[in-house]
């Protein structure tokens, strides 16, 4: 690919190796059910889901030189993403996400993004060289950066002149690393994309409900934040007012991706310059319809 992207996804790009039965399950159970294996993490998750949207889409991120590697740069050719970006590592194994779910509800999930975190921030080396921006030329459009990426690295992006004209998009890619998103707070350039859970970490309360959650972000100093949570409420909040919006019900089928998709649909709302309030109805719709198995 040779045109400008028109966004830039930062993080994870790996092997989603997820374990779904319709059963339900507790700790210890072995039940029936299926294996697959898909490309996934959130950054490539988040790309994925824009393509949808027929945007131009960059990976900055880090594979293996391995088998795994290879298979999963095809298929991110074939899905359309722009990969010429991404660092490829001979000495490192490509990263996985395994997670078990039950009756579309997640039950355990370890993530293993030790290759990205030792790239560091080899994976940015295009926003520095010339190539998508430069210290004195930095990208000035839209980017989704997720909290896979180790904390020493996220500390730095969230001062470095790399991105200080870039629309910033963030999420924390689990409740475990939503605390690194801290530093991102004082960026009044930054929206951040975070459940209800996410949210209580990083201001170090217990909110009640996404509302309560958002007004604890800002309250810590977010310009700009989305908290979702689950079926029951999502909600856009700055410092000039909150936009609430309830999910249509669905029957759950799956959830690892979900809060990705509603990420992707929010943000490619936007840049088709839809207002606030029709923004966020898209995500939470294109989010319902992910959970309840509609869409890719």
């Amino acid at each position: 690919m040779t045109m400008r992207p028109d966004i830039l996804c930062i993080g994870a790009v790996l092997w989603d190796i997820i374990g779904r039965t319709p059963l339900p399950m507790v700790q210890g159970n072995d039940k029936p059910g299926q294996i697959t294996r898909l490309p996934g993490g959130v950054a490539l998750n988040i790309a994925m889901a824009l393509r949808g949207f027929d945007l131009r889409v960059a990976l900055l991120s880090a594979v293996g030189k391995d088998t795994e590697g290879r298979d999963l740069l095809a298929a991110c050719n074939d899905l359309g993403l722009d990969t010429s970006f991404l660092h490829i590592d001979a000495s490192l194994p490509t990263d996985r996400y395994m997670a078990i779910e039950a009756q579309g509800a997640l039950v355990a999930a370890i993530a293993d993004a030790q290759t990205l975190e030792q790239v560091g921030d080899r994976i940015l080396k295009p926003l520095a060289d010339g190539t998508l921006g430069s210290v004195a030329a930095p990208w000035t459009g839209p980017v989704a950066l997720d909290g896979n990426l180790s904390e020493s690295l996220l500390d730095d992006i969230s001062r470095s002149p790399l991105f200080s004209q870039a629309d910033l998009r963030i999420a924390p890619a689990s409740p475990g690393k939503a605390e690194r998103l801290r530093p991102f707070l004082a960026l009044p350039r930054a929206t951040l994309y975070v459940n209800r859970e996410e949210a209580g970490l990083i201001t170090g309360t217990n909110p009640a409900n996404a509302a309560a959650a958002a007004e604890a972000m800002l309250r810590a100093g977010a310009g700009r934040v989305l908290v979702t949570e689950g079926a029951q409420m999502a909600v856009d909040a700055t410092a000039d007012g909150t936009l609430t919006q309830s999910p249509p019900a669905v029957e759950a089928v799956r959830i690892t991706g979900a809060g990705d998709t509603f990420m992707a649909a929010h943000i490619a709302a936007e840049i088709a310059g839809k207002p606030r309030d029709a923004a966020l109805e898209a995500a939470v719709s294109a989010a319902a319809r992910y959970v309840a198995g509609e869409a890719p």
